[in-house]
């Protein structure tokens, strides 16, 4: 039987302006091949960096298809095309063709995940803001494995995956959702911030706060996210 394809978009990262680095989680990779599908990194094709900031993130995507070559572009697209579905991973810095795969995903229909700074691509890939969460000291817990619980809503597609109303995550982010009038909000936070937010217009467009990467060995529910993705993405 052939297995499903999970496209684990690279991140990007320079040191010292003089080094650069393209990686992917660990958490990230075995979380999907335990779950009995393959990963495959699918890699930024070029070294410029174009790093986005809640100064000019709006710029950004209003010239996305400008920032990266026509070649840059096939490139992506000839590596998505191998795939069945797409991660967007967290991480410290967030490049534009980071919000260039989201926005082809969405037009496309591919499933895709964003998870933390991957959830703030999604939603800036099809047009939406990020901002500073309130009180950044209590979602920035790295060192903690549950920070807070998180409320669902009972009509969205994240409820379908899980089916519960409730659970508790980790958090080890500073942003959140600003605006995106093309996504509804799935979860809230305990204090009122948006969690989990989906198109269940599209076969799966979901962006998260958490990592579940971090808890599915030990939570069944965060492993639920990559199995039923992973379901998914087989259909």
């Amino acid at each position: 039987m052939k297995k499903v394809i999970i496209g684990l978009v690279s991140k990007h990262r320079e040191i010292d302006n003089v080094r650069t680095f393209t990686y992917i989680s660990d958490e990230m990779k075995n979380a999907i091949f335990e779950n009995g599908a393959i990963a495959i990194g699918i890699i930024p094709p070029c070294n410029k960096i174009i790093l986005i900031d809640q100064n000019n993130e709006t710029e950004i995507y209003s010239n996305i298809n400008s920032i990266l070559t026509e070649q840059d572009q096939e490139n992506l697209i000839a590596q998505i095309s191998l795939c069945d579905g797409v991660i967007l991973s967290g991480g410290r810095e967030s490049d534009a063709y980071e919000m260039w795969i989201a926005k082809y995903c969405y037009e496309k229909n591919i499933p895709i995940i964003g998870i933390c700074a991957g959830h703030n691509n999604l939603v800036r890939g099809i047009g939406g803001t990020t901002k500073r969460v309130p009180r950044p000291e209590i979602h920035s817990q790295s060192n903690k494995e549950y920070v807070h619980s998180i409320t669902i809503d009972n009509n969205s597609q994240f409820f379908q995956i899980l089916n519960v109303e409730k659970m508790y995550v980790n958090s080890r982010h500073k942003n959140t959702i600003g605006d995106c009038k093309f996504l509804s909000i799935a979860a809230y936070d305990e204090f009122g911030n948006i969690e989990v937010t989906e198109d269940k217009s599209k076969k799966c467009f979901l962006g998260m706060r958490f990592h579940p990467e971090s808890l599915y060995q030990k939570d069944q529910l965060h492993n639920t996210i990559f199995s039923k993705f992973i379901e998914i993405c087989s259909k």
